[in-house]
């Protein structure tokens, strides 16, 4: 089983769409795929079509030690399975702040799982709070997704500073997957920064050869709560999606 966390504490990196599309190409691969939201928007089962707001059990009841994971995790897809969020994983993660080993939370319940997954995917909120710890606390690696954009470009590295400290302090078995360049424009400034990765970052982080491009397709198929297989199979997204999923399956962290 291989968990990972999508990561950066940078909004507008497409971690969510990365996570629902990543999460359906492994799954239509028939392998076995859990995907955990860890971000109150709960944009994760908005994404494939089910209300946030209306999930009765999700993954703050998880983190208050309310619920076991097996008790909110249902059937999002064939081989497909969520454990969803809303807005309710607000008020625990302020609860967390006061609770002894508060960062072990998710790598517990994940630890109690009765289900067999090949992959658990983490999405991650935007920032570097405790909701985000719990996610890297629990993954054994980290796949960072960077719009192809010079600020983001600037997160990446403290991202990667961050992630350092936090192996060394508290788990030190997590790897870092790599980098995945999303929202890639037919720009100058896009070759620039995706170039500058490659030459500064690529000694420090595994630069993945598929790239994400900015597509409004994507964004169609979130609002109609469908992954890109089932909203648009034969477009040039979906392939990218299933390209990805390829090439993880051969790479692994550092």
């Amino acid at each position: 089983m291989r968990i990972i966390a999508l990561a950066n504490q940078k909004g507008g990196s497409a971690k969510t769409t990365t996570t629902i599309n990543l999460g359906a190409a492994l799954a239509l691969q028939k392998r076995k795929v859990l995907l955990i939201d860890m971000d109150p928007q709960g944009h994760v089962a908005e994404g494939l079509g089910f209300e946030a707001e209306s999930i009765e059990k999700d993954i703050s009841q998880v983190l208050e030690q309310k619920l076991t994971l097996d008790e909110i995790i249902f059937p999002a897809r064939p081989h497909l399975d969520l454990a969803p969020a809303n807005i309710l994983l607000s008020q625990a993660e302020a609860m967390l702040f006061t609770k002894n080993r508060r960062e072990d939370r998710l790598k517990n319940a994940i630890r109690r799982l009765s289900n067999h997954y090949d992959y658990i995917l983490i999405d991650c909120p935007p920032s570097l709070g405790i909701l985000t710890i719990n996610a890297l606390s629990a993954a054994h690696e980290v796949l960072i997704t960077m719009a192809a954009e010079y600020y983001a470009l600037l997160g990446v590295g403290l991202l990667l500073n961050t992630i350092e400290d936090f192996r060394e302090d508290l788990n030190p078995d997590l790897k870092i997957l790599g980098v995945l360049a999303s929202r890639v424009t037919r720009t100058n400034h896009a070759r620039d920064v995706l170039a500058h990765v490659a030459e500064n970052l690529g000694d420090r982080a595994h630069l993945f050869a598929t790239q994400i491009k900015e597509q409004v397709i994507l964004r169609d198929a979130g609002a109609h709560g469908k992954h890109i297989f089932e909203y648009a199979p034969d477009s040039d997204a979906a392939a990218s999606f299933a390209a990805l999923a390829k090439e993880l399956g051969k790479t692994r962290g550092r």
